[in-house]
């Protein structure tokens, strides 16, 4: 009973909060052209962001993706439940599994939706970390559909920063919300290993100009 209490009034309360938060934010976008005509297009793509930064990576599709299909790949345990309905408020839909659960059955899946010209959202590092690793789905994902990347960065000019494996942070009143997307990247021919660092090393940016 408390578990359905919890699945019924938390993302209710992440979705209000996350409008309030916007409201009272400066909200910025930083899109390459490249990465505006991805968005724009019917092609199916996956979107890559930290797990920490996941709070407002919604904004992004409500923007300009809020025609297309867009999936959550989100994992089976109790918070992945919590997330998923929440990310429903916005109109996501959610694919269940990770690479410790259901790993490959959801890998079949993205790849499906990915050449049938939907979005999928990935946290490379998710849902257990380590902080900032970048787990072997994504470049799977990506070489199996030949699905570009687009890795969105979300940087707040002040923040709470939870104690979590994934340093979670939450923009404060008032605070400037800056997101960043480069231009999409396709990983082709390369190995396993180096696409991870690839990746990484993309998603590592503080800042663009």
């Amino acid at each position: 009973m408390k578990k359905r209490f919890l699945l019924f009034i938390i993302p209710f309360f992440v979705f209000v909060t996350i409008r309030i938060l916007r409201c009272l934010c400066k909200v910025e976008y930083k899109v390459s052209q490249e990465s505006l005509e991805l968005l724009k297009s019917k092609e199916g793509f996956i979107f890559a962001f930290w797990h920490g930064e996941l709070l407002f990576q919604p904004l992004v599709f409500r923007k300009y993706s809020k025609d297309k299909k867009a999936f959550v790949l989100i994992s089976h345990h109790f918070d992945g439940e919590i997330i998923s309905r929440s990310m429903s408020y916005f109109g996501l839909y959610s694919l269940r599994g990770s690479s410790s659960r259901g790993g490959s059955r959801a890998l079949l899946e993205i790849v499906r939706k990915l050449k049938d010209n939907n979005i999928i959202a990935i946290t490379p590092d998710g849902p257990r970390g380590p902080y900032h690793s970048v787990a072997n789905g994504i470049v799977l994902a990506s070489q199996k559909s030949n699905a570009k990347i687009l890795i969105s960065k979300v940087i707040y000019s002040n923040a709470w920063e939870l104690g979590s494996w994934d340093r979670f942070k939450i923009p404060k009143p008032f605070s400037k919300v800056t997101f960043y997307l480069k231009d999409p990247i396709l990983l082709e021919s390369l190995s396993i290993d180096k696409a991870k660092e690839f990746i990484k090393e993309y998603m590592e940016f503080k800042e663009v100009a």
